[in-house]
């Protein structure tokens, strides 16, 4: 089709009249020129955001990247030699993660299929991700289904990723930079999209819910333990607290199924669920619901053994963000007894200690699907700010992100947008708020809204639970099965971490790809890029330090740039003992 010919067939599905487009498409066309004043006749290269906004966009959705990886790994796989592209965007549209042929790696830059791509569709136009990520449904956007004359060489076939509370988390995309005339030449590409979205799904609400039962069902009893098509999450009373889109479709239906109990649902409650494990034919294993249909079902009991002894069971995905550390099980208990008050948060902490992670899975307690509402703070305009419209949210979680770089108009303007929002607050600092509200440099009034409560995450230097978190993040994605000798795990925990959890999660990435084989050795570390300026007090934070280093005085002094008696005096002048 000539660019006229496709200008010309928008103008007419504009003016109401048909052509034969796909209902989805004919949609967006009327969206792209109502909506965001965009232009057919204007054709727009692929919008890549900026290397920082890429960062960005990549350290939120880490954890579902790595989830993620081997199974996007496979299904490229599984398409290798048919030129297609593989995508993982993010809920806003951002390529965040790229599977592609090297060899066509300009062309691909140019297309827009490649890392950092921007496919949402008020920049993009009508397009697989963009169609996605509004309609919440698989799609094939064909060649000129494509509003914008640059992309409408490309075929781009897309499936819904959501996470386990029903909330679209990525969309995962499959393109050609050519492909065959006829959409149906892509009816193949949506069944693997499809089917690798639940996947992720699946291994998504298992990593999240290790400590839980989990019900996986399937309407066929030759899949149900390699491939089931819906899962579930209960607590110990049989309610659901997490889920996979299959299975709100297959149980829920329009009606939202966190929250409900097991047994409204099925013809069993939590305490039948071991009956439905390994061990008894699949095809026994059959589960009615109070419909009158039947699935089967198999259930996987909480993997409780590989908990560190001693630690409490905590809802929703707080198990997740701590190993025996003293300091952070306790605050960890704290935000589970707020998490379903209502009371506002704030949550301190330096730079990539985990604070946006810890406010998801405050959110993830809720007993029922509820919108997470996230506000970048920093550089905030105030009349864009006085412009956000939250007024429409019954339910949910508002997240303002560092909320300290608010200027002081734009907190003024913030304070009066809170008073017209139902949503709970959970705000996160880099600094000290409260000294900001003494120095005159922050609003006391907005302190006093958004700090009913206040967390503290503790930097990584501090934190008693070091082995646990390497061994947490060396689980999953590119350092999957890897193992650190004991030389470079010493190497690790002797250093200051300025950059905390995201520096950690970065420094070991790096390692894996210099390694050989499956051990990382302390010459696969890199060189730590910044470290802390010495402390103003030369013995502060010693004992937390000497806790976080297990009384090991070697390491201490690596953590402290000083040699080991200048640790073993300041002990002694400060009176310090190991403990026992």
């Amino acid at each position: 089709m000539r660019d006229r010919d496709h200008v010309a067939e928008i103008d007419l599905v504009l003016r109401g009249q048909a052509t034969g487009r796909d209902g989805i498409v004919s949609d967006s066309w009327r969206r792209c020129v109502e909506h965001y004043g965009l232009d057919p006749a204007r054709p727009s290269p692929a919008h890549i955001v900026t290397d920082a906004e890429l960062r960005s966009h990549r350290e939120q959705s880490e954890r579902l990247i790595a989830i993620a990886r081997s199974g996007l790994d496979a299904l490229f796989r599984q398409v290798a030699g048919q030129n297609y592209v593989l995508l993982l965007a993010d809920a806003k549209g951002v390529t965040v993660d790229f599977f592609g042929d090297t060899r066509f790696e300009d062309d691909l830059r140019r297309a827009g299929l490649y890392l950092g791509s921007d496919w949402s569709e008020h920049l993009a136009g009508t397009c697989g991700v963009g169609a996605c990520i509004v309609t919440g449904e698989a799609v094939t956007i064909h060649q000129t289904d494509h509003f914008d004359l640059h992309h409408t060489p490309l075929s781009c076939t897309a499936a819904p990723i959501f996470d386990t509370s029903g909330q679209l988390a990525a969309v995962l995309d499959l393109s050609l930079l050519r492909s065959p005339q006829p959409k149906a030449s892509q009816s193949l590409a949506m069944n693997l999209v499809r089917a690798s979205a639940r996947r992720v799904e699946m291994a998504n609400l298992m990593a999240m819910t290790r400590r839980d039962w989990v019900l996986r069902l399937s309407a066929s009893p030759e899949f149900l333990e390699v491939d089931p098509e819906a899962a579930i999450a209960l607590d110990p009373e049989g309610r659901i607290i997490g889920l996979t889109h299959a299975a709100q479709a297959a149980l829920g239906g329009s009606r939202p199924l966190l929250g409900q109990r097991l047994d409204q649902l099925l013809e069993l409650g939590v305490d039948d669920l071991p009956d439905l494990m390994r061990g008894r034919p699949t095809e026994d294993r059959l589960v009615r619901l109070r419909d009158g249909r039947s699935l089967f079902g198999h259930a996987i009991a909480p993997q409780t053994a590989r908990l560190p002894r001693g630690l409490p069971l905590l809802p929703g995905g707080l198990s997740s963000l701590a190993g025996a550390d003293p300091a952070m099980q306790r605050m960890l208990s704290r935000a589970a007894r707020l998490a379903c008050s209502g009371v506002s948060l704030l949550i301190g902490g330096e730079t990539g200690t985990g604070k946006e992670r810890l406010a998801r899975a405050i959110h993830m307690c809720l007993p029922r699907p509820a919108a997470f509402v996230a506000l970048d703070c920093a550089g905030q305009d105030p009349a864009a700010l006085a412009a956000q419209d939250w007024t429409a949210g019954a339910t949910g979680t508002l997240f303002l992100r560092r909320v300290d770089d608010l200027c002081p108009e734009a907190q003024a303007v913030m304070l009066r947008q809170l008073a017209t929002t139902r949503l709970r607050v959970i705000a996160t600092s880099r600094g000290d708020l409260g000294q900001m509200v003494r120095d005159g440099s922050f609003r006391a009034d907005l302190f006093f809204r958004i700090a009913g409560a206040a967390l503290h995450l503790p930097p990584l230097r501090l934190r008693q639970d070091f082995d646990w978190l390497v061994d947490r993040l060396l689980r999953g994605g590119a350092t999957d099965g890897l193992r650190l000798t004991a030389a470079a795990r010493s190497d690790l925990r002797g250093r200051d971490w300025p950059g905390n959890l995201r520096e950690l999660a970065a420094t070991l990435d790096t390692a894996s790809l210099l390694a050989e084989g499956q051990v990382i050795d302390q010459t696969d570390l890199p060189p730590a890029l910044l470290a802390l300026p010495p402390a103003a007090d030369p013995d502060e934070d010693l004992r937390a330090i000497l806790d976080a280093c297990g009384w090991n005085m070697a390491c201490a002094a690596r953590r402290l740039g000083v040699n080991r008696s200048t640790v073993l005096r300041r002990m002694q002048r400060l009176g310090l003992t190991p403990p026992g």
